[in-house]
């Protein structure tokens, strides 16, 4: 018996204000403008669930998409970001060589793509079938991407890192990845 094909969009959220407590940083006033094209990529689709990270910013941005179909959005602490720690470009590159290493006060690569495919796992059991938005955050969606091709390394992240709201579809049968596509995005870089 062959397994349902089963579609899973991820929504990185759009632009956010940058503050001390990262869980409750809003978004920028162009964040609330550019999240629109969340629901633009979504129009026409059936959409069976909406899953998130319990951060504002990712919840602002699927809300007004869950809105209009009518759905509740589930919140999930795995799928929240990575603990940051101090900041410095070479420590960038030394975490995504060594998913083991984190810098003072943060998180490692690997326990966020731990937990976030933990979390992962079970959304395809129990979606089986079915279409899926999930609300997340660049860099817990790009060790997820690197769970599925090893090669996504620190050159893929820095490519996505400015695309805010950035939105991505992958396709599974059973557990199994059959593809991955990119729907939209939009790119901060060009304000920074």
């Amino acid at each position: 018996m062959s397994s349902q094909l089963t579609n899973v969009i991820f929504v990185r959220h759009a632009q956010s204000v940058y503050g001390e407590d990262d869980r409750i940083r809003p978004l920028t006033e162009e964040g609330l403008v550019d999240r629109k094209i969340v629901l633009e990529t979504l129009n026409g689709r059936t959409i069976d669930a909406f899953l998130c990270s319990p951060y504002k910013r990712s919840i602002d941005t699927i809300k007004p998409a869950a809105d209009f179909f009518g759905k509740q959005i589930e919140k999930d602490e795995r799928l929240r970001e990575r603990k940051a720690g101090s900041f410095e470009a070479v420590l960038l590159e030394k975490r995504w060589e060594d998913f083991f290493f984190a810098e003072e006060g943060g998180e490692n690569l690997k326990s966020v793509q731990d937990r976030n495919m933990d979390a992962f796992a079970e959304f395809l059991c129990e979606y089986e079938g079915k279409t899926i938005v999930i609300g997340t955050h660049g860099t817990a969606l790009s060790t997820i991407l690197n769970y599925y091709n090893r090669d996504f390394g620190v050159k893929d992240f820095l490519r996505i890192v400015n695309w805010m709201p950035y939105i991505i579809e992958m396709k599974f049968e059973g557990n199994r990845l059959l593809g991955i596509s990119e729907l939209s995005y939009v790119d901060k870089s060009k304000g920074i």
